[in-house]
């Protein structure tokens, strides 16, 4: 759904990401257990049309209380503009801008 090309090899999944960096891999876990945290953030430069690609896609932006969040789920107070999604997996991701 993000558009990321993957791969499967001896049950590892590879992450191919743009920009020729090499492949990000990700092992798997029985019994996994999400992260009560964001495991992995999104660099973009513009954090409103990549959320708004996101939620296109048909993926929730996540909201939290207390949050200072706009009406897109994005954060904009205190660091980078942030707004977290999950994956399949129920581990929380991000796409950030620098300010």
């Amino acid at each position: 759904m993000l558009g990321i090309e993957t791969s499967v090899e001896h049950g590892i999944l590879t992450l191919h990401l743009d920009g020729g960096v090499r492949p990000t891999l990700a092992y798997p876990k029985p019994d996994h257990v999400p992260a009560g945290y964001t495991i992995l953030n999104f660099p973009v430069d513009d954090i409103d049309a990549a959320v708004d690609a996101l939620t296109e896609r048909g993926i929730e932006i996540l909201r939290y209380d207390g949050m200072p969040q706009d009406e897109r789920g994005v954060m904009r107070e205190g660091g980078p503009y942030i707004a977290w999604f999950a994956d399949p997996a129920g581990n929380v991701l991000s796409v950030l801008q620098e300010r």
